[in-house]
């Protein structure tokens, strides 16, 4: 009988403390060591559009702090202490306390009260990491470059595949983070710092999996419109059907390509990545053309002049397009070009089966389809 009673009394003790916690706001109070000369903690409010101060408060004598503030959804917010910054997930009703030594370079820091903020350290972690060995790899290459008292093409061709697989194998540990973490906003967070274009079709998948997730975060709202717009036009989908102007005023439809692949190539005369791009794809073309890889070359030229001149002067013998629009055009809104270059290539069924695939990825993708 006693410990019932006993048990009783702590069940009651706990529903007077949930009774007691205040969900109309939450609270981070915050302990720093070697503080310094800092005075102020700011707390920033991220949205789908910028990081924006909300709030700020003195540090105390005891170099405590603390901030309470609504939050009208569970969302990401950033305190700013001195030229450090540290994420943080709050929503009401959560007291979060934060611990960290300003004099660590590693800028690490001690979380707890909230679940997502401590999810939200593992994907800064990963980050972290992967930034480091970017930023030592620049290191090296700049040192070097400066011995040399010029930028080496050869210096190029050691460094840059090096850059290349440590963001590749970021993007790996970024996936498996992401799948392992769909229901918290941590994983939508890590989702969103993946290249859009050419994880495009995982950011889809993601976005399906989380659609009746966090509906009131207004960024998560925003990247699930982003991911409805892409769908249609996303790896696995039909490509939908245009007609167009080809550069000796001929009509052309993506339908006369049926039965065959044809890569779209959405480019322009004065787009500097496309006309570095194009010798690439006038090799591939000539490897392959001959087993059945098609080119539509569409220019986001206004005139016809320029767009002629840099078809010749690349060297670009496949059939060229445009509606001369830039971005305007009827076909670039189909397929939601927003940046180029930018490629789809289409299956003799008509099926979009790789986006904007260039460089090495390009031939990679032609040696495994046309082996």
């Amino acid at each position: 009988m006693k410990n019932r009673i006993v048990t009783c009394l702590a069940l009651m003790a706990a529903v007077v403390i949930t009774s007691c916690k205040d969900a109309t706001t939450f609270t981070i109070s915050g302990t720093l060591s070697n503080v310094g000369g800092i005075k102020k903690v700011y707390l920033l409010a991220a949205d789908s559009a910028q990081v924006s101060i909300i709030d700020s408060t003195s540090v105390g004598s005891g170099n405590n702090f603390t901030f309470k503030h609504n939050a009208p959804y569970a969302n990401l917010y950033k305190l700013r202490i001195g030229s450090n910054i540290y994420d943080i997930v709050a929503q009401n009703g959560d007291n979060i306390t934060f611990k960290t030594d300003l004099a660590d370079v590693s800028h690490s820091y001690e979380v707890s009260g909230s679940e997502t903020s401590e999810k939200i350290k593992e994907f800064n972690k990963i980050s972290n990491l992967y930034g480091e060995k970017n930023s030592k790899l620049s290191d090296e290459y700049t040192a070097k470059s400066s011995a040399l008292g010029h930028e080496s093409d050869s210096l190029l061709k050691v460094y840059v595949p090096q850059f290349q697989k440590n963001i590749a194998d970021y993007s790996a540990e970024i996936l498996k983070f992401v799948n392992a973490n769909k229901k918290s906003l941590a994983g939508f967070y890590a989702a969103t710092s993946l290249d859009q274009y050419k994880y495009e079709q995982q950011l889809v998948a993601y976005a399906d999996d989380i659609k009746g997730d966090f509906k009131d975060n207004p960024s998560v709202q925003t990247f699930l419109k982003q991911m409805a717009a892409v769908k249609p036009i996303s790896v696995g989908h039909k490509a939908p059907e245009f007609t167009i102007k080809s550069i000796d005023g001929k009509e052309v439809k993506l339908s006369d390509y049926k039965g065959k692949y044809v890569m779209l190539d959405f480019w322009a005369s004065w787009c500097g990545p496309c006309r570095q791009e194009n010798p690439n794809v006038v090799k591939q073309f000539a490897a392959y053309k001959d087993k059945g890889f098609n080119i539509l070359g569409i220019s986001l030229d206004t005139e016809k002049k320029d767009w002629q001149q840099a078809v010749n002067a690349d060297k670009l013998s496949w059939m060229h397009v445009s509606d001369l629009q830039r971005f305007e055009g009827p076909t670039e809104r189909l397929y939601h070009i927003e940046a180029i270059p930018s490629n789809f290539i289409i299956d003799p069924q008509g099926t979009i089966v790789a986006k904007n695939v260039t460089g090495a990825d390009l031939e990679d993708f032609l040696k495994k389809t046309f082996k």
